[in-house]
């Protein structure tokens, strides 16, 4: 297709001049900051940065005046090119899983400092909990957090945990960094992560990472549901489950188990 230099829209070449700025700056940019990097006018660089706080594409922190990008772009971007296709794997699977189990299937991804929940397949209870795309979760205390961080280089894992706040939601919630790391321990050891209340009471998880070709976690699959119908002997009993269905989306992409 040709290109036409004479259908422009220069608001729209801003606002992506914006956003692309923002990409190299993770502590955001203030409004002045902004314009000068652009050299595009206050008056239009105002209106272009809050029409993208107005639509989720950016926030804006009213105590440093910094404006910076959200997940949501993110998220785009992922379900646009994913890894390799690692939607595409992903979907079919997660009802498969879903079928079995009966409860909510997730999945999600590592983001800077927190996970980024993606997709999911709807429990077939009545009750049920599912959650909208491109919500952060916890580390600490998740267990897709746990499940990706247990695998991931050393260097990588202990950056996360240097950065970690270690909030405590419940009595059960680990926030000691060295027994986090035994946590982590026990996680290779099984090959999945339990989260048995720690974030939220009467809510029980169990996840398993996804590995890519070059043997590094690249997501997530997590089981919730209610402690009520959701405890220790029925999780026992998803397990092998859940990890039939990770170790094969991690073969679609490419990863070869030792």
């Amino acid at each position: 297709m040709e290109i036409n230099n004479e259908y422009k829209v220069p608001n729209l070449e801003k606002g992506i001049a914006i956003i692309e700025l923002l990409t190299g700056n993770k502590e955001g940019l203030t409004l002045q900051e902004s314009k000068a990097e652009t050299e595009i006018s206050q008056t239009s660089a105002y209106r272009i940065l809050n029409t993208l706080v107005r639509l989720g594409y950016l926030f804006y922190d009213d105590e440093n005046k910094r404006y910076r990008l959200t997940r949501r772009i993110l998220t785009m971007g992922f379900r646009t090119v994913g890894e390799h296709g690692l939607l595409e794997a992903v979907l079919p699977n997660l009802r498969e899983l879903r079928n079995r189990v009966k409860e909510t299937v997730f999945f999600g991804v590592l983001g800077d400092r927190k996970g980024i929940f993606i997709e999911q397949a709807e429990g077939l209870y009545d009750f049920k909990f599912l959650l909208s795309p491109g919500k952060e979760f916890e580390l600490h205390c998740s267990a897709p957090g746990k499940a990706i961080l247990a695998f991931l280089p050393d260097g990588m894992r202990n950056d996360y945990i240097a950065n970690m706040e270690f909030t405590k939601f419940t009595d059960r919630t680990i926030t000691d960094p060295e027994l986090f790391l035994q946590e982590l321990e026990k996680v290779r050891q099984s090959g999945c992560a339990i989260d048995a209340e720690e974030q939220l009471t009467g809510v029980a998880c169990v996840g398993a990472p996804i590995f890519n070709y070059t043997s590094q976690p690249c997501g997530a699959i997590w089981v919730s549901g209610p402690t009520g119908r959701f405890g220790g002997d029925v999780i026992e009993q998803v397990v092998p489950e859940l990890l039939a269905v990770t170790h094969k989306i991690s073969s679609i992409m490419g990863y070869i188990r030792e």
